[in-house]
């Protein structure tokens, strides 16, 4: 089999699995839309402050798929069950801080203004999400697990089974019925712990019985904390844990900006934000199932073959991210009327901002993937670095100084498209910088393996 069908059916597997996660948030906003302003405004917020905490952690645990797949190349898979198994640790001392972080938003809240009004909607809402971010976490550390051996299916079967239970769930908890009251927006997120938990529960079954792990014999004793094992970890978890952190509060930090501009503001780029994240789940998807591909020629000791898989990588993004933008520009009236109903404020405000995705995610989904691939040869302090001066700089901060004050002849421009001008700026040089690390980065020999280190 060709390597860009390999990478192209890797990846529309977890395409698929990835989709039916992010349609708990689609499917969250429209019902928080539908409930009330005030409820996606919160949900705006809250949801920026969740996923901010959850990918940096996230990142932490699926930096480590790139050394198991070099275990996976280069035929080792008990030393593969080792790893998992110290992964746990890693997996615990995660949790804690995020739930933590969950726990007590209170002066994040403050720090960037965000209106009274909404402070006890979006804490109740992340206090339940601290409650569902272990389970989260673990069905993390199993999803990275099965992309690394190229069996990703099993965890899409999952995810897609799961939709059909939260939607449902999420819907009765919000509005009541049968019984239960109605409690509002934080209904979602008693429907996502209930959700993270049955995951939770399938995969450890799945670890238990089924045969694609029999020879990784994961279902082992734990051992005691390796620190070896775990510095190595750390090593390569915290850089790609701090760049994703980086990479996602400079896109959800927008949401706290612009939520001072008013519900109207906040809602329409709550809308936008979803977009832009389902659209990012293409180049996410391609840039996991290529960089599995990449470590595994890695670990089996045939660095041009991991070349090659780089070029059929970028080749298929930027093709599909080309795609997309132009539906993106020529639906965006009708994607905004489908997310806000009949409230033509809102219409108005998310149909201009679209348009501004488009552009946002053409040079987000290349700097996505040239990241995936800068982890396979152990370059994640580099991309940290570049992430703090073009996105948080550039990006977030640029934006933040037009909406506000004027600088070098423009602004002040209060509006949330300032926002999305300048991400999208900061997205394409991050991008070009990236491309050429890359670049230098494969014509060096290659990283010493997972499986010799």
């Amino acid at each position: 089999m060709s390597e860009l069908r390999t990478i192209a059916r890797h990846a529309g597997t977890v395409l698929a699995g990835q989709l039916a996660v992010m349609a708990y948030g689609v499917a969250d906003t429209v019902i928080a839309g539908r409930h009330s302003a005030q409820a996606l405004a919160a949900l705006s917020i809250g949801s920026a402050v969740y996923i901010s905490v959850f990918v940096a952690l996230m990142g932490i645990l699926q930096a480590q798929l790139p050394v198991w797949a070099e275990l996976h190349g280069a035929g080792q898979p008990r030393a593969i069950g080792r790893s998992v198994r110290q992964a746990l640790y890693l997996c615990a001392l995660t949790a804690a801080v995020g739930a933590a972080a969950l726990l007590w938003p209170g002066p994040l809240l403050r720090v960037t203004g965000v209106p009274e009004a909404l402070v006890s909607d979006v804490q109740d809402y992340l206090a339940v999400l601290a409650l569902a971010l272990p389970a989260a976490l673990l069905f993390r550390l199993f999803s990275t697990l099965n992309q690394a051996l190229g069996k990703p299916r099993l965890v899409t079967w999952l995810q897609v089974g799961s939709l059909v239970i939260k939607v449902p769930l999420s819907v009765w908890f919000v509005f009541g019925g049968a019984g239960l009251p109605a409690m509002g927006l934080v209904g979602c997120a008693w429907a996502t712990l209930a959700v993270n938990y049955l995951l939770l529960a399938m995969a450890l079954w799945l670890v238990r019985t089924d045969s694609l792990y029999r020879a990784c014999a994961l279902w082992q004793p734990l051992e005691p904390p390796d620190p070896g094992a775990l510095a190595g970890f750390a090593r390569l978890g915290i850089p790609n844990g701090l760049a994703i952190m980086v990479e996602v509060t400079s896109f959800t930090l927008m949401a706290l900006f612009i939520a001072r501009m008013g519900m109207t503001a906040s809602a329409g780029h709550q809308i936008a934000a979803n977009m832009a994240a389902l659209l990012y789940m293409v180049p996410l998807s391609i840039g996991i199932a290529a960089s599995a591909r990449i470590s595994f020629w890695l670990g089996a000791g045939d660095p041009v073959r991991a070349r090659q898989v780089i070029g059929t990588g970028l080749r298929l993004t930027l093709g599909a991210s080309l795609v997309l933008a132009a539906l993106v520009i020529a639906g965006h009236e009708v994607l905004a009327s489908l997310y806000a109903g009949d409230n033509p404020a809102v219409v108005a405000m998310a149909g201009s901002l679209l348009v501004w995705v488009a552009a946002y995610h053409l040079a987000d989904a290349l700097q996505a993937v040239c990241v995936f691939m800068l982890r396979c040869y152990r370059v994640a302090t580099a991309a940290l670095a570049v992430y703090c001066v073009f996105l948080w700089g550039i990006g977030l901060g640029g934006g933040f100084l037009l909406a506000n004050h004027t600088f070098a002849g423009l602004g002040p421009a209060p509006q949330p498209q300032t926002f999305w001008a300048m991400g999208a700026l900061a997205l394409a040089l991050t991008a070009a910088t990236l491309g050429w690390l890359l670049r230098r980065s494969v014509r060096r020999p290659p990283p010493a393996s997972a499986a010799t280190a």
